[in-house]
């Protein structure tokens, strides 16, 4: 528990290094701060966030920086992010308008990518909408003995074709029975519907329904994640950050996060569930491996349904406010570019 003193401190030291990017000492943060303390009543309390871990004395300064415990302290209880209003944005926000173009889907995100890396110079990225999984047409065939091809259709007419191997070889016309009746009772319901529906159905179809239908929701699963593909722009931007020049290790997997996507998409997944903007501080994320690199993010919505999550991946050492204001209104302005008209 800090008192009113301690936080008003380390807010301003926060805000401090957050500026200048150096070291803040104790005649610093005395004028930064507005209280009227001596330096040694200063440093006495500086000397207290450091036992609590809030910030840390780099190499043999006299002064100090926060860690992602300090950090993540100040973005919980000391930020006060200012209401946004779409229409008062400002201008380089408001200029985003003109770069979405909602007849292009795929534009959108890209552009939107585009547009948080250029905003707050440094990586920009972007999760496209999830199809809604919706099966329109289940079939299978026999391609030989105890195998079976699987195929499934979406309304879009994409098609998702997986084979499976059965416990025990089945005919066309056993075969045929079970297309019949999968499209009879689950055709134009979410997977995530079918998924459901079968925990509590499993037991009453019968054996080889049963099995036929867990791997057309395999399949279908398949289908939908498909599409789940991040953008990432402005990857370059971090080779000039400060704080990370240092790490080369580091950002060569840093690097690899954003060649292979799958870890980026689990976080953005993880990010769609919450409400608002999402910080995640110094690794908090458990995907970008570096102390020094911190995560905003927000879903965006699509008539109503949250569909996709954008986020700044960018130094510990950021202006958080800003970076809000960016993601929140980014997300509104891709989720107005793509919701009908």
């Amino acid at each position: 528990m800090l008192d009113d003193r301690a936080k008003t401190l380390l807010k301003a030291l926060v805000e401090r290094y957050i500026a200048d990017g150096q070291p803040v000492g104790s005649r610093t943060l005395s004028r930064a701060s507005g209280l009227d303390l001596s330096p040694a009543t200063i440093r006495n309390v500086m000397a207290d966030l450091e036992e609590l871990g809030l910030i840390a004395s780099p190499h043999t300064s006299a002064g100090r920086i926060p860690t992602a415990r300090g950090y993540r302290l100040f973005v919980d209880t000391m930020l006060t992010a200012r209401p946004i209003d779409l229409q008062t944005v400002a201008p380089e926000l408001a200029a985003a308008r003109e770069q979405l173009h909602p007849d292009q889907p795929q534009r959108v995100i890209a552009q939107a990518a585009s547009l948080l890396s250029n905003l707050s110079s440094f990586v920009g990225v972007v999760s496209a909408p999830r199809k809604a999984g919706l099966i329109h047409h289940i079939e299978f065939l026999r391609l030989g003995e105890r195998r079976v091809l699987v195929i499934l259709v979406a309304p879009d007419g994409d098609v998702q074709n997986r084979v499976i191997f059965t416990a025990r070889d089945y005919t066309q016309a056993e075969l045929i029975e079970a297309t019949n009746f999968l499209n009879a009772h689950y055709t134009g319901l979410a997977i995530e519907e079918v998924r459901e529906r079968l925990k509590h159905e499993v037991d009453a179809l019968r054996g080889e329904i049963a099995q036929l239908m867990q791997a057309a929701v395999q399949a279908g699963e398949e289908l939908a994640g498909r599409s789940e593909n991040v953008v990432v722009s402005g990857e370059h931007n971090l080779l000039g950050v400060q704080d990370l020049g240092h790490d080369m290790v580091g950002l060569r997997r840093l690097f690899d996060v954003f060649e292979q996507k799958t870890e980026l998409m689990r976080l953005l997944d993880v990010s769609s569930r919450a409400e608002g903007v999402r910080i995640y501080i110094g690794g908090e994320s458990q995907v970008v491996p570096f102390e020094e690199l911190s995560v905003v993010t927000a879903p965006y919505e699509v008539d109503g349904r949250i569909v996709g999550t954008l986020g700044v991946i960018g130094p510990t050492r950021m202006a958080y406010d800003r970076m809000i204001r960016i993601v929140d209104i980014t997300a509104r302005l891709v989720g107005n570019a793509l919701s009908s008209r």
